[in-house]
């Protein structure tokens, strides 16, 4: 049975991106964070978020498990499942991009072929991927769910990195080396990012280097 909806229009809102953007003094964007498994990207995210909330912008973190708390808890992390994951969070992103929200998506996202969906979902400057990088070995010594550990005992199948594989973004906006970074360091390369883009120019505090 197709399930594909039909006889369905688009309805233009009265209340535009531009008008709510003219509101919050801000625009809106998609900061999209993007590694392996204990590379900082939630860690990183939700520290960026608390940056950009003390300068009075409105912003929202997707995060991976909380989202398969609810929108996507009925997936798996097979292949496909992967896929449609990214493909909802894609979708969810871009109506708060037209929220006027600053969304911030931290999610392993591992196939290039699935980020670069999600990009071409919203206008190009809408979404910017940040690839938080970091060695497999390290991420290993710091697994903070144990999760590597049973992906090497081979109690966990397909796990990213281990038995499924990651593809490093080609061209991201931002790389940041989370090695050898710090927090502090990598929240301010991101908002560097975002007051170069234009995103945050008008934003209390913030001026733009672009």
């Amino acid at each position: 049975m197709d399930s594909t909806a039909t006889n369905v229009v688009w309805h233009e809102p009265t209340v535009t991106r531009q008008r709510r953007a003219e509101k919050n003094g801000h625009r809106s964007a998609i900061l999209w964070f993007t590694g392996l498994s204990g590379a900082g990207k939630s860690t990183i995210a939700h520290a960026v978020e608390e940056s950009l909330y003390q300068l009075g912008c409105d912003t929202y973190v997707l995060d991976g498990d909380n989202v398969r708390h609810g929108l996507c808890g009925d997936l798996g992390f097979s292949d496909e499942d992967r896929n449609e994951n990214i493909r909802r969070i894609g979708e969810m992103a871009k109506l708060f991009l037209d929220a006027g929200v600053i969304t911030i998506s931290a999610f392993i996202s591992p196939f290039r072929a699935d980020r670069n969906r999600a990009r071409e979902l919203v206008a190009e400057g809408d979404f910017l991927e940040v690839h938080c990088h970091c060695p497999l070995e390290v991420c290993e010594t710091r697994d903070p769910k144990g999760l590597y550990k049973k992906a090497r005992a081979g109690l966990i199948k397909g796990y990213t990195g281990i038995s499924s594989s990651y593809e490093e973004p080609e061209n991201p906006e931002l790389k940041l080396d989370t090695s050898i970074m710090s927090i502090d360091q990598c929240v301010e390369s991101v908002i560097s990012l975002l007051a170069q883009r234009g995103v945050i120019e008008n934003a209390a505090g913030v001026q733009s280097t672009g």
